[in-house]
């Protein structure tokens, strides 16, 4: 079983206009709804993937209410932690005639003592028999910054091995929890380590504390520093569409092969073609099937020096 953390989670609303155009009114012409969050976004995709999936975090509110019952059809475990306040909604607005889509994150919930201790408590029980667990995203107001690090450390004494996908505080405190890996963005792996070139920042990241870093490098796929060699990935040419959530399928790729124990080329493989499946499905955040099958036969791993 994988176990994605979601402690900032949401209800995605997707917007699709003909044309944005600044301080018109517009006619919307799509509604769609989905449980969001990146630990959700990643939790679906492992499901449609096999694998055996719950979801745990906080929802609240009538929004959170909606949240689980659009979760209730997936065949995810609904492990979420209910809270007094009101789950937050994003708002991605798509641009139909350009492809480009604007997005509106709402704060989270404030998050009590006692509730962040009741969702300490649910984590525990579902450790044990865990295979692997995703720590995803921002956290609500009233968490602690280095909650992230408390996680890791927990898993780490259950012997359960933990992916790390956040930014700033958060991220820098979480790997000096020593996580088995962590996946920032190019820009978020600069702000941690202070160093703009991606290959000399994820050693630096690695000597912080991770055990394995994978940088996005968007369009250009992605970077792995690990104990076992330095690879780059990349699709076989660029993909135009709506890129909402193609870096939480990248995270699911990963974690799909992490359980698996696959070798780390043949994870990169599964990652990037996840993500270049999620740029081109019609509905965000989901990944098109038969584009996934393609991609897997045709991303590029590269061996590169390991040399920082």
């Amino acid at each position: 079983m994988i176990l994605t953390v979601t402690l900032n989670a949401a209800l995605d609303v997707t917007y699709q206009v003909p044309a944005l155009i600044p301080h018109a009114s517009h006619r919307v012409t799509e509604v769609a709804e989905r449980p969001g969050g990146k630990g959700l976004n990643v939790a679906r995709v492992l499901a449609a993937l096999g694998h055996e999936t719950t979801v745990t975090g906080f929802a609240g509110g009538p929004t959170g209410d909606v949240v689980r019952e659009l979760l209730a059809p997936l065949p995810v475990r609904d492990a979420l932690v209910p809270i007094a306040g009101t789950t937050r909604r994003t708002l991605a607005v798509v641009d139909a005639a350009t492809g480009d889509t604007t997005q509106l994150n709402e704060p989270g919930p404030e998050v009590t003592p006692a509730e962040w201790a009741a969702f300490l408590g649910r984590y525990e029980e579902l450790l044990p028999g865990t295979g692997a667990v995703a720590l995803c995203g921002s956290l609500p107001p009233g968490v602690h910054v280095g909650a992230y690090a408390e996680l890791i450390r927990r898993a780490r004494t259950a012997g359960v091995p933990v992916l790390l996908d956040t930014s700033g505080e958060p991220l820098r405190r979480g790997v000096a929890a020593r996580p088995e890996l962590i996946k920032p963005n190019a820009e978020e792996l600069a702000r941690l380590t202070g160093a703009r070139e991606p290959l000399l920042a994820s050693h630096d990241a690695r000597r912080r504390g991770a055990r394995a870093v994978v940088a996005s490098l968007g369009p250009d796929g992605l970077l792995a520093v690990t104990p076992d060699g330095v690879w780059r990935a990349a699709p076989p040419r660029p993909v135009a569409g709506n890129p909402t959530g193609a870096g939480d399928s990248a995270v699911a790729g990963l974690l799909s092969g992490l359980v698996m124990d696959l070798p780390w080329p043949e994870r990169l493989v599964r990652a990037v073609a996840l993500s270049a499946a999620t740029v081109l499905a019609p509905a965000a955040g989901e990944f098109a099937a038969e584009a996934y099958r393609r991609l897997c036969a045709e991303v590029t791993v590269e061996e590169t020096p390991a040399a920082a």
